[in-house]
């Protein structure tokens, strides 16, 4: 009886702690397709009944995973948009998911850099436009993903049609970039894009900011310090709803017509 107590406990915590909310979530699959390197790529889908609703693939922060989206992506859709969650090379786990694109990059011998990252991100855009993509594509990044999915707009700008990017920076300098090699490409970005972070984090994304040429461009800080990447969309942060409702305004405003 001890023992029953305990374990229903544990489950209860960790149904608060991890809260995914399925409503108007129609299908959730996980898929692999290959990068160009034959690495085999991990992501969940999350779709929706319109098939021509935007489509945002979802990029994890530095040592995660396609985990990070658990509870956002299932939201997104109750917005209207199809997602995918994609794990990226560069990558670990978080909230129970383990980064099964990293494991196989390992098994490969192939690199796992954040730079190797990008080629993962050209095959998710290539596959999702193939397949599932039948309206808009957005990208979406967190941390050095968030970086790259700027950098694949600056570099494919008829490509794309938004990006969100949750605390950017230059983070390539290690692997033998430039010191400007975000805010080089982000000089090419038509789409509207949206960027936010902790507010001591602004000062690493500023230029990168000012070099978009993008008219529908906006930025979002919140009135407490806030936290980094994308998880400050996760319910168990207080100042969430502050980020919700600036990517809510963004992506209402660019890609639902009918709101």
């Amino acid at each position: 009886m001890k023992h029953s107590l305990i374990f229903l406990l544990v489950l209860i915590l960790t149904v608060s702690v991890y809260p995914v909310n399925r409503t108007n979530l129609l299908k959730k699959e996980t898929i692999t397709f290959k990068s160009k390197d034959s690495v085999n790529v991990t992501a969940d889908l999350y779709l929706v009944k319109d098939s021509k609703a935007p489509f945002i693939l979802l990029f994890h922060q530095a040592g995660w995973s396609r985990g990070e989206y658990n509870e956002i992506a299932p939201k997104l859709n109750e917005m209207g948009f199809n997602c995918m969650s994609v794990d990226l090379r560069a990558g670990g786990g978080v909230n129970f998911v383990q980064n099964l694109t990293h494991q196989s990059a390992v098994e490969l011998k192939k690199g796992t850099s954040y730079i190797d990252a990008i080629q993962d991100i050209e095959a998710a855009v290539n596959f999702a436009r193939k397949n599932y993509a039948k309206g808009k594509i957005i990208l979406w990044g967190s941390s050095y993903s968030a970086s790259l999915v700027i950098k694949y707009a600056g570099d494919h700008p008829k490509n794309i049609d938004g990006v969100l990017a949750f605390s950017p920076g230059e983070y390539f300098e290690k692997a033998g970039k430039s010191k400007t090699y975000i805010q080089d490409a982000a000089k090419n970005v038509k789409c509207p894009v949206f960027i936010t972070s902790a507010r001591s984090e602004k000062v690493d994304w500023d230029k990168i900011y000012n070099a978009i040429p993008s008219k529908n461009k906006i930025w979002f800080l919140p009135s407490s310090e806030g936290y980094h990447g994308a998880r400050v969309l996760w319910k168990q942060f207080k100042i969430s709803d502050e980020y919700w409702k600036a990517v809510d305004s963004f992506l209402s405003k660019n890609f639902l017509t009918n709101k």
